[in-house]
């Protein structure tokens, strides 16, 4: 899955289109890399995004197309 499409689905961002901005000012790291938003995620990947205030950092552990709200935050785990 597309990493714009992953943090809009997982609810990490609000829309794909912020997403899609965040990726291309490379604001969004994927293994230690600068992720495009054409990118592809998988289970087991580190990602990492910089915000102003500081840095949100989590594990993916799960790749779906749709999920119910109550169920995204299954989708990842925070590491820091």
């Amino acid at each position: 899955m597309r990493v714009d499409k992953f943090l809009k689905v997982s609810r990490i961002l609000k829309r794909r289109t912020v997403a899609q901005e965040a990726c291309s000012a490379g604001k969004v790291v994927i293994n230690g890399r600068e992720a495009k938003p054409s990118k592809e995620v998988k289970e087991g990947d580190v990602v990492e995004i910089l915000y102003a205030s500081g840095t949100l950092k989590f594990k993916v552990l799960e790749v779906r197309e749709y999920v119910k709200k109550d169920d995204a935050a299954k989708m990842y785990e925070i590491i820091e």
